[in-house]
């Protein structure tokens, strides 16, 4: 493969496409801890952007060495985002409900669930393995890279949108956070059978 316009061109669509479930998953974040810093931000943003990353590396590597086993895998990973994504966009629309929302540190997504949040939004993500087959290590490696840096910009807008919105939204934040999350999984579970 030969590293030129249509590479980078190409690596960067991917990015953007890759990106489009976690820039909503980010919004939902934002939307849910309005009073996020900007540090954490870029945290979660690099979260989103590994996960985006890794995930058709993977896919690369499995290609490349056990193919048979990912078109069996390929079939649970609908499901798989659905459950993640349904389950922490239920914990959020229960607390939002429950009346127990906080708008201090308590609202902040954990560490856990936000990378399940990173797995759930990138294990699509693995299929791009096959898309990248003919590329080398170092080629496949280099688009990785370029998906993770587009991920991170989309995932801070998402962010940064979602904050400013999050502010005027105030105690219903989780509510609307956590119905954007069951509803992206259910797009990607519908959409995987068309």
């Amino acid at each position: 493969m030969e590293l030129n316009f249509v590479f980078f061109f190409n690596s960067i669509l991917l990015g953007v496409g890759l990106a489009m479930d976690a820039f909503s998953v980010s919004l939902a974040n934002g939307l849910n801890e309005p009073n996020m810093k900007p540090r954490r931000m870029s945290l979660i943003a690099g979260v989103f952007a590994v996960f985006q990353a890794l995930m058709p590396l993977i896919g690369w590597f499995l290609l490349h060495t056990i193919c048979q086993h990912l078109t069996a895998f390929e079939k649970f990973i609908p499901w798989i985002a659905l459950g993640l994504l349904g389950y922490i966009g239920y914990q959020m629309l229960h607390e939002g409900l429950s009346g127990d929302e906080e708008e201090t540190e308590k609202s902040a997504i954990g560490w856990s669930a936000l990378l399940l949040q990173g797995i759930a939004t990138s294990i699509d993500a693995l299929s791009v393995g096959f898309t990248i087959a003919d590329y080398g290590f170092l080629e496949a490696l280099l688009a990785a890279f370029i998906i993770a840096v587009v991920t991170f910009i989309i995932c801070a807008a998402g962010l940064a949108i979602g904050k400013k919105a999050g502010t005027k939204l105030a105690g219903k934040a989780s509510i609307f956070g956590g119905a954007i999350l069951i509803f992206i999984g259910l797009e990607i579970f519908i959409t995987s059978f068309f």
